[in-house]
């Protein structure tokens, strides 16, 4: 009885043994999984983004677990009363189909064209409605709006008063009523018009610079409530 009473406890042993293995393996082998996966990464907005390094240089700084891709769109605008709402472009549902685990956007620029009569209240309700429809994907996506850089009056065909006036307070009013996290780079550039090109898009210095503020603001985030392993 005895004897039957040990090998009893060495097969109970074992059987502990091994599962405690295959549980460990399993865990190992999900961490890698979970690292071998890129968290993407959307850039959402106009020609600020897609004529522009600052996507590629955020996706330097975050590196190699991270796939940021460029969905910028020259011309485009939060309005939806507009020639060229970012809504209604093939690019929005190309964002849409990539799944991204964040979202960071940056638009507004073009809306601080003088032909697009000011009116913060459907601005707001545009760009609510675009981050909705971010969070409404199966990847549930963290959101993050960005303050665009200052618009410098140099003849470029946009409005620094509206810009100043309309378009950021309106920005903050969105970040406001949508919970989301506020990216400023607007204040940052105030006093730099060498980052620029033409008073408007940025040369590779500018870029770098909005990569950074993105980046910083990124990973404090992050780190404070994460959800996805870096």
């Amino acid at each position: 009885m005895k004897a039957e009473l040990k090998v009893l406890t060495v097969i109970i042993v074992l059987l502990l043994l091994s599962s405690g293995v295959a549980l460990f393996i399993f865990q190992t082998l999900e961490t890698q999984r979970r690292h071998s996966t890129p968290i993407r990464v959307a850039c959402i907005g106009d020609s600020l983004t897609f004529w522009t390094q600052y996507p590629n240089d955020l996706w330097m700084l975050l590196g190699s677990n991270y796939s940021v891709v460029n969905f910028g769109v020259g011309g485009a605008t939060v309005t939806v009363n507009s020639g060229k709402p970012y809504i209604n472009e093939s690019v929005f549902q190309d964002a849409k189909d990539f799944k991204p685990d964040i979202v960071i956007m940056m638009l507004g620029t073009n809306d601080a064209n003088p032909a697009l009569k000011p009116n913060t209240s459907s601005f707001v309700k545009n760009y609510a409605q675009l981050i909705d429809e971010f969070q409404q994907l199966e990847s549930k996506p963290k959101v993050w709006i960005v303050k665009p850089p200052p618009v410098f009056n140099n003849g470029t065909g946009l409005s620094t008063e509206n810009f100043d006036t309309y378009i950021i307070p309106a920005i903050e009013q969105v970040a406001s009523k949508t919970n989301l996290p506020l990216v400023d780079v607007y204040t940052p550039l105030l006093d730099h018009s060498e980052y620029f090109k033409d008073g408007v898009h940025l040369n590779n210095e500018g870029s770098l610079v909005v990569a950074n503020i993105i980046y910083n603001a990124l990973i404090l985030q992050l780190n404070s409530n994460p959800t996805h392993e870096p």
